[in-house]
């Protein structure tokens, strides 16, 4: 099998057996979707979904997080991994939006990298999301789940397997593909024991194939 042909099964898998597939986290407007994903990482969906009501409630924009101390923001986020750093990254990233982009979350991904706490992964997925751009954020899930499946072979950092992925699947479809491969890999192709009982993709994956 092909590496074309290898990404055009599993696209028409996924296609027919995920149509929808979206972000897990809460958000009402891209402002709190940078918030949350800035908390997510290394840390779950579920337990930033949990965070972030208060935490919007009470800063609402861009002016009234930039005026918060992170004492204070720690004391909203101290159940998310790594609060302390991510307080400060959420207070420096309102009031950089505010200096630089006029309050506004750009759609550039040069531009969203200068904001604080914001690194590669985390501007592909607002571009994606909020801005539908065939940006593909890799992340723990997506690196996996790409080696395993054979979309990828033995990439040496995520800026690698994001170019790979992006060359073999269609523009149009990397955003979704991004929240394609994130689900398998939370529900079905977790990493200490896939559920390859329960997965379609097994004629076409290669760990499968080398250890099924």
């Amino acid at each position: 099998m092909t590496t074309k042909q290898r990404y055009e099964e599993i696209i028409h898998w996924f296609q027919e057996n995920m149509p929808v597939a979206e972000t897990e986290l809460h958000y009402n407007d891209p402002f709190q979707l940078l918030i949350a994903v800035i908390l997510s990482a290394q840390c779950t969906d579920k337990r930033v979904n949990m965070t972030t009501p208060k935490l919007f409630a009470d800063f609402p924009t861009p002016e009234s997080l930039a005026v918060a101390s992170s004492d204070l923001i720690l004391s909203y986020i101290k159940s998310i991994s790594y609060p302390n750093n991510k307080a400060k990254h959420l207070v420096g990233m309102a009031q950089k939006l505010l200096t630089d982009f006029n309050g506004v979350v750009p759609e550039d991904i040069d531009d969203l990298q200068k904001l604080p706490g914001v690194g590669r992964k985390t501007a592909n997925v607002i571009a994606s999301v909020v801005f539908n751009k065939p940006a593909m954020a890799v992340d723990t899930h997506v690196f996996r789940i790409s080696e395993r499946l054979g979309l990828t072979t033995n990439s040496k950092n995520p800026l690698q397997t994001e170019k790979t992925l992006v060359k073999y699947i269609p523009e149009a479809l990397i955003p979704k593909a991004h929240h394609w491969l994130i689900l398998h890999g939370r529900y079905v192709c977790q990493a200490r024991k896939p559920k390859c009982e329960i997965c379609g993709l097994k004629p076409w994956c290669r760990w499968y194939q080398n250890n099924g």
